[in-house]
């Protein structure tokens, strides 16, 4: 590698969480697409990298990382940035509410998008009409928490949290593409809509936008992305 990190991404994915995080700690690093289309996240070489098969992975000069959550607070720990420090009063808040953005929300948030790989396609959108609900008590909870505004989610001084939680809420407003998105609307979340609106004026959205075609509105009004390279889906 020329740099210390190569970041393997597939457009609008979670490794865009991971590209924004890099953009903010303003790290070099280089990007190799991982091409959905030809399947290349089961080829031997990127099962090497991650044995799930999932995006993304970062290389590192202390070998490959995965897992999203794992990523980010490893990056948050390695440069004292984007996170409050293991001494911090703060921590222990901010640690809580990000393994719930990664363990339940990221969780529940996969049975919406792909609920075909839990149960038979026939009952996939059962499955999606009964997590619907619990998704919408995990945002209740998540604007409650953004009403408080803690330091470490202040769209002025962001942290890996900040744009997690903005790039799930994209996601949520536009997938699955032919399933009913109603359920989902920024307006009932004030809170957190006034902090990801605030994030996409910051450099590191503006960058991620022209990486990735995310249009001008990332997250407060997302359209499908239309990269330069590779596939969004």
């Amino acid at each position: 590698m020329t740099t210390p990190y190569r970041l393997h991404y597939a457009p609008d994915n979670a490794s865009l969480v991971i590209r924004l995080a890099l953009s903010e700690m303003d790290l070099p690093f280089e990007t190799v697409l991982v091409d959905r289309t030809r399947n290349a996240q089961d080829s031997a070489y990127y099962r090497a990298l991650n044995p799930n098969g999932l995006i993304p992975v970062l290389e590192t000069p202390q070998g490959p990382i995965f897992e999203t959550a794992a990523i980010l607070l490893w990056l948050s720990d390695t440069h004292g940035q984007l996170a409050p420090a293991a001494t911090d009063p703060e921590r222990a808040a901010f640690l809580k509410w990000m393994f719930f953005a990664s363990n339940t929300l990221h969780s529940d948030l996969r049975i919406l998008f792909y609920a075909e790989k839990y149960i038979d396609a026939a009952q996939a959108d059962t499955l999606r009409a009964g997590i619907r609900p619990r998704l919408r008590h995990h945002l209740k909870l998540l604007d409650t928490l953004a009403q408080s505004t803690p330091n470490w989610l202040h769209p002025d001084s962001p942290s890996v949290l900040t744009y997690y939680l903005a790039c799930q809420m994209r996601w949520m407003a536009l997938y699955p593409a032919k399933a009913d998105r109603s359920w989902y609307q920024l307006a009932d979340t004030p809170h957190l809509q006034r902090i990801v609106m605030q994030l996409e004026a910051r450099p590191a959205t503006r960058a991620a936008i022209a990486a990735e075609g995310l249009g001008a509105t990332p997250f407060t009004a997302p359209t499908y992305a239309n990269p330069p390279e590779g596939s969004a889906t």
